[in-house]
């Protein structure tokens, strides 16, 4: 995710903003689950970006990601909707606790901006559908061009899902966040409609760092610089969803990307042995064939 690249990202804070005191309010209306819900993985899992991952010899991509991590976010899936068999291709190749993270597709996100989409909308949720049980969470990622001026469109979006289908959505405008008046009305919606606010920590947009959960649930979209800060920055993630978690948060899900993606499959690997240290939690912590290949 080459979004909010930087140059010099020694110049950046990385420093994690406060909580949004809405946060601790939504947290408090659950109960503490030890250990959280952790899902953790990386954008894609084709062997071109994530080079010195896979072992020598390796066939299936899929199949080998799937042993080493519990999810994918899948980012495939905004470009094009893909044929039900494949979805269920997925399936098959994957263990029962793996789970799915889809990108909607960006017909429903981009073109049609939420809006006169029922078509393509249902033609991606009825193909994703045959991930069964193993499709966790969708998301969708929305244009920076899609302000507070499309207000409206929320709500007749999210009365078109089903109602087995909760996605995470990604506010990329920063008026978003900007207005007090703007974000309370946004996050009203978003918790009147059970619909997770996601949150994107990269370099050159410290702006989408809005740290407003509006479901007992932590979306985090985190794209390291490839740079020595990148470890630290995580294990300030660590102590922050510590504290989300003795406040009430069920689920974090929590994908790591890198302008050189190579990278991803180590980062995670931090996070991972941090988190279980932390969170009680016991995930396996990926292998690199090659690990001082990755940077």
């Amino acid at each position: 995710m080459k979004f909010g690249k930087v140059d010099d990202p020694e110049n950046i804070d990385f420093t994690l903003p406060k909580d949004h005191p809405g946060t601790k309010k939504v947290l408090t209306k659950h109960k503490k689950s030890n250990p959280p819900n952790l899902y953790v993985g990386c954008a894609k899992w084709n062997k071109a970006d994530l080079k010195g991952f896979y072992p020598r010899g390796t066939k299936d991509e899929l199949a080998y990601y799937s042993t080493q991590f519990n999810s994918i976010e899948l980012n495939a899936t905004f470009y094009r909707i893909f044929p039900a068999d494949t979805f269920a291709g997925w399936y098959e190749k994957t263990p029962d606790d793996f789970r799915f993270f889809p990108k909607f597709f960006q017909g429903v996100s981009h073109w049609k901006r939420l809006q006169d989409c029922e078509e393509t909308l249902n033609e991606y949720i009825l193909n994703a559908s045959n991930l069964k049980e193993k499709l966790e969470m969708s998301f969708v990622q929305l244009p920076d061009n899609f302000g507070p001026k499309n207000m409206d469109r929320l709500e007749p979006f999210f009365k078109m899902l089903p109602k087995d289908i909760k996605p995470a959505i990604e506010f990329r405008h920063t008026d978003w966040f900007n207005d007090e008046d703007v974000a309370g009305g946004l996050y009203n919606i978003l918790e009147k409609h059970n619909i997770t606010n996601a949150i994107v920590d990269t370099a050159g947009r410290r702006d989408l760092l809005h740290m407003r959960l509006t479901t007992p649930t932590a979306f985090i979209r985190y794209n390291g610089a490839n740079h020595e800060s990148d470890s630290t920055r995580l294990d300030d993630w660590i102590d922050r969803l510590e504290t989300w978690i003795e406040q009430g948060l069920q689920n974090i899900y929590f994908f790591v990307h890198q302008n050189i993606e190579k990278a991803s499959p180590l980062l995670s690997a931090h996070f991972i042995k941090k988190a279980n240290e932390r969170f009680g939690t016991n995930l396996n912590i990926p292998n690199m064939d090659k690990p001082d290949t990755l940077f």
